[in-house]
């Protein structure tokens, strides 16, 4: 019968003595053992000699043949695992990057699992995952869905697998990153495994929590579990915190959270005291801001430029001009690079004090030092100027800074000026930009021409528009209908004329706005034909007339006498589909009460109520001068009831036309009133 015997020899080697300890033992033979061969499995245990050393395992197989053959093969076992200084496993990075790169390609492909993909790859290698393993593959996953399936997936790959805080706190990193609506719950899910499987969490966390609940509810329960892990807060738990309060708005909490934090003896950085400081100087919690500013000078976190800028702002709003440029000396005096941040606020802080001359030598200051100035910056000197009565200094100032001042600071000057009715400076100022720059502004062009037709300046109107091409810019509508409507509200029928037929020559095509200007501007100065024939092109160009051109057809009509035409004109507006508003209706009620036709008016009126368009005020006081003329007191006093009824509140002219149905004068005179619709008179006749 052929043995296979199974030989251990340990063998311990020192400097003076070495010891050699065999055991055997005889194994029967089984079925499968031949008659030809015969194995010996000899394991050779050699320690170092020298005993600091850690042991060192070898093992051999031998194989001996019938024939008296050998063959020994040596087989190392596997090291163990790395670890650090203090005893823990480091990750394998070749496992760690094999993981990942199975789960994240075989998540692409839908024919496949990764996990069991990763399961089979781990038992084939007989290897099972670390916690800091798992937690390395964590943070190669970049999507929060895979990552969380990963998470609970690690404890089915083995038995003694069990998460620890690090994995906890890497999947709640991943989850704070997200923007996924149910990272809240998931996050609570996390929190009550690790309570179901006794993990204890560390101060990291705490922090990660208080980062993702913010502050919510889940804060409270946050903090108690600082309590149930006994865990000591350090500073940067407490700066989380403040910025978790200040987020949700609640800076008395954040302050109180702040003292804790300076009890305790730590400090906030920059970036979160200055976040403390705005919030409480929002607030407008001034001493809370001061003693922050002096606990960041006590310890030693140096104040920046924002803090002192929060600080000017905050002292500006409280009028304390003065507290200002102590801030901002002391910014100077740090040799700190100011911005243009740190400059506005000082200039709007010393402007809310009425420091014109303070603000100006800052505004000096920053064109000496090369920041370059914007919108705001001129808006605010620009206002502050017109409140103190010094305008005549802006050109001094604009010159100063004329390297400065661009296209778009020359057009907010212009319409500002514009705006506030100082249209002499917004022309010196708009000559400065058509002067140096060769490439003009149209919102400046447009502004200046708003300017010059409100001041009544159109001749001066028209000669910009037609050099404007000049700078570059071309010609539009807006322009073209801002002249002509000043044009045509100023009566100057050949000025009218002209730049309408230049604009149809020229360009740009006239819209329905530009028909209905020049039609209402023809019939302001009762040039009826000239009307009729802007109307007539009209409806034989691409823009269709609307209910606005028929509204100012049928007041020229009317108001020029021609009652027939405009009510022609009216059932005209009603056959192509126009529905007549309280405009329409207004206009030719008065019409007919001019003409004494009072039976048209008031039929007009009934029809305009069985439309169901609810007259104005305008309407009734039309009607009721109407009827007052013509002596029928008992259908006016009727309709001032329906006026009444309606909700409409009498105006002066109502209780004009009723005073005088109460004397019994009924005399004739003009009380003309604007139209926002038409710009054409819609007034009663008393």
């Amino acid at each position: 019968m052929d043995v296979t015997r199974l030989s251990y020899s340990l063998q311990t080697i020192s400097s003076h003595r070495t010891i050699t300890l065999r055991q055997s033992r005889t194994i029967l033979p089984t079925a499968t053992t031949t008659m030809r061969h015969r194995r010996h499995l000899r394991l050779i245990l050699t320690l170092p000699t020298r005993r600091h050393y850690a042991t060192k395992y070898t093992a051999k197989v031998t194989s001996t043949s019938p024939t008296g053959r050998t063959l020994s093969v040596e087989v190392t076992p596997p090291p163990p695992l790395p670890t650090d200084i203090r005893g823990y496993a480091l990750p394998r990075r070749d496992l760690v990057c094999k993981a990942t790169q199975i789960i994240l390609h075989q998540s692409r492909s839908a024919t496949s699992d990764p996990f069991l993909d990763l399961a089979d790859y781990l038992s084939s290698l007989s290897v099972s995952l670390t916690p800091a393993e798992a937690s390395e593959i964590l943070k190669s996953l970049n999507d929060a869905d895979l990552a969380l399936k990963f998470f609970r997936f690690c404890p089915s790959l083995s038995t003694k697998f069990q998460h620890d805080a690090f994995t906890c706190n890497r999947i709640l990193l991943i989850l704070s990153k997200s923007a996924a609506p149910a990272r809240f719950d998931l996050a609570r899910s996390i929190v009550s495994d690790m309570h179901r499987s006794n993990i204890r969490g560390n101060i990291s966390t705490v922090n990660l929590l208080i980062g993702l609940f913010g502050s919510s509810d889940d804060l409270e329960t946050t903090m108690e579990l600082v309590k149930k892990w006994s865990l000591k807060m350090n500073s940067y738990t407490y700066k989380c915190l403040v910025q978790a309060f200040l987020r949700s708005y609640d800076t008395a909490k954040a302050f109180q959270c702040y003292m804790e934090l300076r009890r305790h003896g730590y400090k906030l950085d920059i970036y979160c005291y200055n976040m403390l400081l705005h919030a409480l100087a929002k607030d407008e919690k001034v001493e809370q801001a001061y003693k922050v500013f002096e606990d960041m000078k006590k310890k030693h976190c140096e104040p920046d430029e924002f803090t002192y800028t929060i600080m000017i702002r905050m002292s500006g709003k409280l009028g304390k001009g003065e507290e200002s440029l102590v801030f901002f000396q002391e910014l100077l005096d740090k040799g700190c690079n100011l911005n243009l941040i740190v400059y506005n606020t000082i200039i709007q802080a010393l402007a809310r004090s009425n420091m014109v001359d303070k603000a100006i030598l800052v505004f000096m200051k920053m064109v000496e030092a090369n920041c370059r100035l914007n919108e705001f910056t001129y808006s605010v000197i620009l206002n502050l100027l017109i409140a103190q009565g010094q305008l005549s200094r802006l050109d001094e100032l604009v010159e100063v800074s004329k390297r400065y001042v661009t296209k778009s600071i020359y057009a907010y000057l212009v319409k500002t000026l514009s705006k506030l009715g100082h249209d002499d400076e917004a022309h010196r100022l708009f000559c400065n930009m058509w002067k140096f720059h060769d490439k003009g502004d149209r919102d400046a062009y447009m502004s200046m021409l708003e300017s010059l037709c409100a001041a009544g300046k159109t001749a001066e109107a028209i000669d910009l528009l037609s050099n404007i091409h000049e700078k570059g810019v071309t010609t539009d509508t807006m322009m073209y209908n801002t002249v002509l409507a000043a044009l045509g509200k100023s009566k100057q029928v050949s000025h009218l004329h002209e730049v309408y037929e230049k604009m149809k020559t020229d360009g740009p095509e006239p819209d329905i706005f530009t028909y209905n200007i020049v039609i209402s501007g023809f019939g302001r100065a009762g040039k009826v034909d000239e009307a009729m024939t802007v109307f007539e092109q009209l409806e034989n160009s691409d823009c269709k007339p609307d209910i606005v051109s028929y509204n100012s057809l049928i007041n020229c009509l009317g108001k020029n006498g021609d009652v027939d035409e405009a009510h022609m004109r009216f059932k005209e507006m009603q056959e192509k589909g126009f529905s007549p508003d309280v405009v329409t209706y207004s206009t030719l009620i008065e019409c007919f009460g001019k003409t004494d036709k009072v039976e048209m008016a008031c039929r007009l009126f009934d029809d305009m109520l069985a439309r169901g368009c609810c007259p104005n005020i305008v309407t009734y006081n039309i009607l009721l001068d109407c009827l007052e003329r013509c002596g029928r007191t008992a259908e006016a006093v009727d309709l001032y009831a329906k006026l009444k009824q309606q909700g409409l509140t009498p105006d002066w002219i109502t209780y004009a036309v009723l005073e005088r149905l109460q004397s019994g004068s009924h005399k004739k005179f003009r009380v003309r009133r604007q139209s926002p619709i038409t710009g054409w008179v819609i007034s009663p006749i008393r």
